[in-house]
């Protein structure tokens, strides 16, 4: 009623002349007091979800920063820490139907603010588990443990270990077994990233409508802008807060820290992972709080309030004199839906476009690609070079995660600046997808040898190992030794060789405690280096080969360069989507094309990644129950070879289907099929038709959403 008087006064004012009075200027006092009331709640509006996609950015990210961390504190392998990750897109598949159908009929902040909670929840029920499952055992030798009691690592039989030690460590490996046969806490982390999917799912819907229902025409594309630019800070500091979680002990603040026997540095550490979900979960409840205090709606600005195309919900808004009309219209729309009368034809014309079509199957196959390389580039960093997982985690967060960031603003700049057509952009995406996988291609040659471990990579004797690996960890020099071949506790010998433990060395003493612990007499050691009388070795595995470090700088440079070549074809192809379809099928487009991505690559590509990754394991983790736990060693040529080989040859397919999006595009730009073109039969796009459409509405380019291109690395 109020927006209907001001339009009675204006049409008064422009038929009858009548002095310039209070009341007139009351009016336009009003209406700017109106004006910056809606400028203002647009702004606070802006700014509190840009709040909220920092945080969930940055919970994503540091879940990606703790994968090694999950796998190691629960002893699970690789493909089911890919299930884990999976979840996410699960829940938020859930109900996104859902919200982006009801959400923009009810009060849309609020939702997001409910959102917000339950993203909440989730990320602290992920961290619930540390508190439930006890304190972390790792493998490590009893004198390292206990200094009072002084033990031969090397034991002939039984009765060489006093029989308080037999049955203190029996008895706990017992009361561990009774506490661990009832559940499998991994399955508290998957639930709890399924509800940070649930939470997280209107967030970019609602959120992203609400901003281009109410704010100004010109403003919408840069408050959108803006909100974006700050979701891809979030995962540098999702990555940095991994970074500083991986330099804790796991059970800091429950055990004595100067009882810890491992570094940072030790295949077994694993770091303080849930401290950063509980951080993540508080910055994501206090995200959500100013939604609650928002209005369901806000005053339309003056140019938007006649608008006919200014969004798709503007487009079903009549004039006030006829609201009867337009529920009535609202009532017959809701019901042909539901019918489903428009459904399947809009399918068919949607997959009847071969751009589309050929474009959508490049996407899948390319983010196959993608999420698998970035799901598991910790653990490949950690296991290729040799570099613990506080290093890795503050590496991609400071260096890749920027560069990706540049790259989506550097191809959105392109575009703009050189006014790219259609053609342009498919030329575009597909030289930054062949460029970036050609630069993938050397990172084959900038791998690390395998080192030295005796049994597994090399024999005791010093030459490459032939035999099957549980034969190979025993030898003459260690078979009057009393050992377990599902031991992992690796010693340094002084010779450069990494022992599986202290018994399979054959060390005969030790001295000191702790990380400071060294094993004298090691008969396996003195095969190796028979000029050496002492035969020592030390506490953890030995160092990588010297060229190894040099080989990570390498790696660094490219991976750089590579994730910011990629990055630069994104906002082109996704204009490409955008252009190349019918208008009025536009929203549908990309709800089937977000649907794809999330369904056959979010899901699938972290659990058949994690598969092959398995497949190179060299030597096993065993629980404490028995059963295989998580990998201890992996083959470091074989894991190269495995993770880069599959990266490349899904970019490779998806290089195919770009090729064959550029050649339809050639195609249709040929003077007979513009004309069909035109007429929207065909639903393939002309280059010049096009050109004019993408220059005056160029402002899409900041506003696209490229699925969690955030942790695109």
């Amino acid at each position: 009623m109020e927006i209907s008087s001001k339009e009675n006064t204006h049409f008064f004012s422009k038929n009858t002349i009548l002095p310039v009075d209070q009341s007139s200027f009351k009016s336009e006092s009003s209406a700017s007091k109106e004006r910056q009331s809606c400028c203002g709640g647009i702004k606070i509006f802006v700014g509190a979800l840009s709040f909220v996609y920092f945080a969930k950015a940055l919970a994503g990210s540091y879940l990606k920063s703790t994968i090694t961390q999950i796998e190691r504190r629960f002893d699970i392998p690789s493909s089911l820490v890919g299930v884990i990750d999976g979840s996410f897109e699960i829940g938020n598949l859930l109900i996104i139907i859902l919200v982006s159908y009801f959400g923009a009929k009810l009060h849309r902040p609020r939702i997001i603010g409910a959102g917000c909670l339950i993203m909440s929840a989730g990320t602290f029920l992920i961290a619930m588990p540390q508190f439930f499952m006890g304190r972390y055992r790792y493998e490590r030798f009893q004198s390292a443990i206990n200094s009072t009691v002084s033990i031969s690592p090397c034991l002939p039989d039984k009765s060489q270990t006093p029989l308080s030690v037999l049955e203190k460590s029996q008895g706990k490996i017992n009361a561990g077994c009774e506490k661990e046969a009832g559940s499998s806490m991994w399955i508290y982390v998957l639930l709890g990233n399924l509800l940070r999917g649930i939470g997280e799912t209107p967030i970019q819907p609602l959120g992203i409508t609400y901003i281009d229902d109410y704010a100004i025409g010109e403003n919408a594309a840069l408050y959108i802008g803006c909100v974006q630019t700050v979701a891809i800070i979030g995962p540098i500091f999702g990555f940095l807060l991994g970074s500083l979680c991986a330099k804790l002990y796991v059970d800091i603040g429950f055990v004595d820290l100067e009882s810890i026997t491992i570094t940072h540095k030790d295949v077994q550490w694993v770091g303080a992972w849930w401290l950063g979900y509980l951080i993540a979960g508080v910055i994501s409840i206090l995200a959500g709080i100013p939604f609650w205090f928002l209005p369901k709606q806000l005053a339309k600005p003056e140019g938007r309030k006649d608008s006919n195309t200014s969004s798709e919900q503007s487009k079903f808004i009549t004039e006030d004199n006829k609201e009867q009309h337009k529920s009535y219209q609202q009532q017959v729309k809701i019901a042909e839906m539901a019918k489903g009368k428009d459904f399947l034809p809009s399918l068919k014309n949607l997959f009847g476009n071969p751009v589309y079509l050929l474009y959508l199957c490049a996407s899948i196959i390319q983010f196959n690609s993608l999420i698998g390389m970035v799901t598991y580039k910790p653990k490949y960093i950690e296991q290729q070079y040799g570099q613990t997982s506080s290093k890795t985690n503050f590496v991609i967060g400071l260096i890749n995660i920027p560069a990706v960031a540049f790259g989506i603003f550097s191809g959105g700049l392109i575009m703009k600046k050189f006014r790219i057509d259609v053609l342009g952009a498919a030329k575009l995406s597909l030289g930054s997808s062949f460029f970036g996988y050609l630069l993938l291609l050397s990172l084959f040659a900038m791998g690390c040898e395998n080192s030295d471990v005796a049994g597994l990579t090399v024999s005791y004797h010093g030459t490459k190992k032939t035999t099957d690996y549980e034969q190979a960890l025993f030898s003459e020099c260690n078979s009057g030794c009393l050992c377990s071949t599902n031991d992992w506790d690796p010693i340094c010998g002084e010779n450069g060789v990494t022992y599986i433990s202290a018994c399979l060395a054959g060390c005969q003493a030790s001295n000191s405690s702790g990380e400071n612990t060294v094993f004298f007499n090691c008969s396996c050691v003195g095969t190796l280096n028979s000029s050496s009388q002492s035969s020592s070795a030390v506490v953890g595995p030995c160092q990588k080969g010297n060229n190894c470090p040099k080989m990570f700088l390498y790696f660094l440079v490219i991976s750089v360069i590579t994730s910011y070549t990629l990055s630069v074809g994104g906002t082109p192809g996704y204009i490409l989507l955008l252009r190349c379809i019918n208008p009025h099928l536009k929203s549908f487009a990309l709800g089937i094309y977000t649907l794809a991505i999330r369904v056959l690559a979010g899901i699938p590509a972290p659990v058949y990644f994690g598969v092959a990754i398995d497949t190179t394991c060299l030597k096993w983790g065993s629980k404490r129950c028995g059963g295989r736990g998580a990998c201890r060693l992996y083959d470091s040529s074989s894991l190269r070879y495995m993770y880069l080989g599959l990266t490349l040859v899904l970019g490779t397919v998806s290089i195919f289907f770009s090729v064959a999006v550029l050649w339809v595009l050639r195609k249709s730009s040929s003077p007979p099929d513009e004309t069909l073109s035109a007429n929207g039969e065909r639903g393939a796009c002309g280059t010049k038709s096009r050109r004019e459409n993408f220059v005056s509405s160029d402002h899409l380019i900041q506003t696209t959403y490229w699925p969690e291109r955030e942790t695109r690395l």
